[in-house]
This record gives C-alpha cells, structure tokens and sequence, in this order.
C-alpha cells in the first residue's frame, strides 16, 4: 500500500479549508444551543437531580422515538461546546447508582450540566435564556444576511435594509418584538447590575437624580432605585417601550424620544451595547 505524502502547500490548503468549514458552520453551535432551550434540556436535566441517559432524556422531551439519534448528535455538539457533560455511572452499594464526571461515551453514562449552563435554566435568576432566544429570534438574524447589501446602499442600518422600517418602528408595531427584546434587555441587566451593586456602588453616592436613558422595563433603574431609596430614578424610552409601567416612590417611567429631549437629572445612564449598528 502506498501512502501518499502530502507537502507542506498541501497541509496549509487542508488547514485554510478547515478554518473555512468553522466558520461556515459556526452557526450550528449557536442553533443547537437555541434548539436545547427550546426543547427545555437544560431544565431537565438539572431536575433530574443526576446523571441522565439518552433514553430517560427522550422519555422527558416527548419526542418523535426515530430521532433518538439525532437527540444523540445534539448533546454530542452541546457537550462539544462545552454546555454539557457525560458522566460515567457508577454502582453504589445501596445497589443505585452514582456518577463520575468525563466525556467518554458508551452504556451506563448520562448528561449533567457543565458550569455555564446553570445561566440557561429559567428559574435562574441571572439567566440569560432570554438574551439568547432574543438574538436568535428570525427578526434579528435576518439583517445579517442583508449586510453586504447594506454596504451598498443608503440605508443606516442592516435591520431597515431587510424589514424595510427601523428597528424602533417595527418593534412598535409588533408586540412581539417589543416583548422579546425587552425580556432580552432586562436579563443581561440584572447579570450586569448584580456585578455593578457589588463592586461600583459607590458611583452614585451623592446623587439626587438619576435618569437612566433607553432603560426599557426599568431592570437597572429599579436596583438603583431599591440601594438608594433617596435616589429619584427616571426610566426613559419610547412610549411603547414604558407603556403601562407603574413606578414607586422614587423611581417614574416617561416616555419620548432621547434624540430630542431628555429629562433633566443630576447625571444620565447609558447603559451600551454594540451590536455593530445591525438592528439600530
């Protein structure tokens, strides 16, 4: 048998291939792990209370029995990317069984949560499952196949090349949307300010008003609001956004347009993420 010798301009176009693969299929990890917490996994297994097998997983998720299979090759990508883990059972002598945590595969193994996913399970109360279903959602996903498109025309951003209207315009047009997204906002809100009461407190001692610009349902707003009682706090945002929202004793939702006016305070918070102008 011959073997053939690849060179080493063969190996660079094997390597560039691979790299190129990655990315094109990049998107499954993230869709697998939308598809996980749309299935519920995550939750399940973390109830289960111990190691779980392929078969009590599809017994709980109800599923079709001929894609068993296929369940298998999606924990096999979530445990790739680093979600979840196969834990060997072992034999205890009350004669059940315990687990020993690895990755190997075979009979008499089952799935527990690796670290990051205890911030999938929904009653975590820093989970980011919102955030995640929000940034997968088709309205936001579809922009990112309009960009080079965008490059090309005279709209400001990608979101308005696909939709046809700003992002603002169509979320206040679309319940949905305005719910989602401000789901989304307020979960990635309580991660950050759980960090930011702990270690930046002391940023708004001294203040007697705060005004927190584009503070959607007011998930930064009411923390600051709760450690400083004499602190008066302002969620400001587009009508729709603030719509119905009932304040407390120190803490007022307004609406209207920030490009416009603001309400006057002793400071104003931004809280900013960038999202490279794609939705706004």
């Amino acid at each position: 048998m011959v073997v053939p010798i690849v060179g080493e301009h063969e190996t660079e176009i094997l390597h560039a291939q691979t790299h190129i693969w990655n990315h094109i299929f990049s998107f499954i990890n993230s869709m697998s792990l939308k598809s996980a917490i749309q299935l519920n996994i995550p939750d399940i297994i973390h109830k289960h209370g111990k190691p779980m097998t392929l078969d009590e997983l599809a017994n709980a998720l109800s599923i079709n029995k001929s894609k068993i299979t296929h369940l298998r090759r999606l924990m096999r990508i979530l445990i790739h990317s680093g979600f979840f883990l196969k834990s060997a059972m072992i034999p205890l002598e009350n004669g059940s069984s315990g687990s020993k945590s690895g990755l190997g595969s075979g009979e008499g193994e089952g799935y527990v949560l690796a670290p990051p996913a205890c911030l999938l399970l929904k009653d975590e109360p820093l989970t980011v499952t919102p955030f995640l279903l929000a940034m997968l959602d088709p309205i936001l996903v579809k922009p990112w196949h309009h960009v080079s498109e965008w490059f090309s025309s005279d709209e400001p951003t990608p979101f308005e090349v696909a939709h046809g209207r700003t992002f603002w315009d169509y979320a206040g047009h679309e319940p949905r949307l305005n719910h989602f997204f401000n789901d989304a906002m307020a979960s990635d809100a309580k991660l950050v300010m759980s960090v930011v009461m702990k270690y930046s407190k002391d940023v708004f001692e001294g203040l007697n008003s705060i005004v927190d610009v584009g503070g959607g349902t007011g998930t930064v707003a009411k923390t600051i609001a709760k450690n400083f009682p004499n602190l008066q706090c302002t969620v400001f945002d587009l009508p729709h956004v603030v719509e119905g929202l009932e304040g407390s004793d120190n803490l007022s939702y307004v609406g209207g347009d920030f490009f416009v006016s603001i309400p006057p305070a002793d400071a104003l918070l931004l809280k900013v993420m960038d999202l490279s102008n794609i939705y706004r």
